[in-house]
């Protein structure tokens, strides 16, 4: 059995989604997201790292994912994003806990199948993968689909390099099959 702790930073609001992995089976565990109410940079950066912390010492998480830094038209968003990104990853690091770093398009690969999904078609398959009874916050749904990315690079249905290896629909149940095959 493994939990995994799935952050989604953010300067403002950072989702967070707990998973437990036992074999191929994933159960939800928590998600919600941390609201970041300070004004200044120095001191929203302390709530996040504070707010991990926090989540850390509750959970007690096996393993760590987060998702990588994407370049954005705004360079100022881009670099408060790498900081609260960073105070996370140094969260986890105090805790020990080994630390993956996901891409974007491979996070919706592993959740939906397709690296050009939608937030509406992660949160759909979140939603279903982990038979929650309603959708989770748009910051939550990409927290969990963190972490079930992370649990599924471990399972070997995914690779770093984001290719899906060609059994890892086989593995899927098959209402969840007929499911990603809608949602696509």
């Amino acid at each position: 059995m493994t939990i995994i702790l799935g952050i989604d930073p953010g300067s403002r609001v950072a989702g967070y989604g707990v998973i437990r992995k036992e074999g191929n089976k994933l159960t939800y565990l928590a998600s919600g997201c941390i609201r970041v109410k300070e004004k200044e940079l120095p001191q929203r950066l302390k709530q996040v790292f504070d707010g991990v912390t926090q989540l850390i010492a509750q959970y007690k998480p096996d393993e760590f994912a987060i998702e990588q830094v994407f370049m954005s038209r705004n360079a100022d968003s881009a670099l408060k994003l790498g900081q609260a990104r960073g105070v996370a990853i140094v969260a986890a690091c105090n805790a020990n806990l080994p630390v993956s770093e996901y891409a974007a398009r491979l996070i919706k690969q592993a959740v939906v199948g397709t690296g050009a999904a939608t937030k509406d078609q992660v949160g759909h398959m979140v939603t279903q993968m982990l038979k929650l009874p309603a959708k989770p916050q748009e910051d939550a749904a990409d927290a969990l689909a963190i972490a079930i990315c992370h649990a599924h690079a471990h399972q070997g249905l995914i690779s770093k390099s984001g290719k899906r290896r060609s059994s890892s629909m086989r593995t899927l149940p098959s209402h969840l099959k007929n499911r990603c095959k809608e949602v696509l």
